[in-house]
């Protein structure tokens, strides 16, 4: 699956996005119709620890799923993103089945 990583207003190393296209390609196993991905990084300006703030787009034929994350760590929010993003195809998926 293509993953496409975009930071906003920093540069991003290329270890965390090996870890994206890694973490995102086990979304493949949920729903095996992924069309394409987007990681968007962003830095929140407020003063707390917790102002990493990843969000993860994910196309499907007929539909696009957002879940936005904000953690201490990118990598943390790209892990919490993805679960949700596991529920959300699995959800999908069900669906489908049922109306076929």
């Amino acid at each position: 699956m293509k993953v496409n990583v975009h930071a906003v207003n920093f540069n991003v190393d290329t270890k965390l996005v090996g870890f994206v296209q890694l973490r995102l390609d086990k979304l493949e196993k949920y729903y095996d119709r992924v069309v394409s991905s987007d990681v968007f990084f962003k830095l929140d300006n407020t003063s707390g620890k917790e102002n990493k703030i990843a969000e993860v787009k994910v196309t499907v034929p007929g539909d696009e799923f957002i879940v936005k994350k904000q953690c201490k760590t990118f990598e943390e929010a790209v892990e919490l993103a993805a679960d949700s993003m596991e529920r959300l195809l699995m959800k999908r998926k069900q669906k489908i089945r049922a109306h076929s």
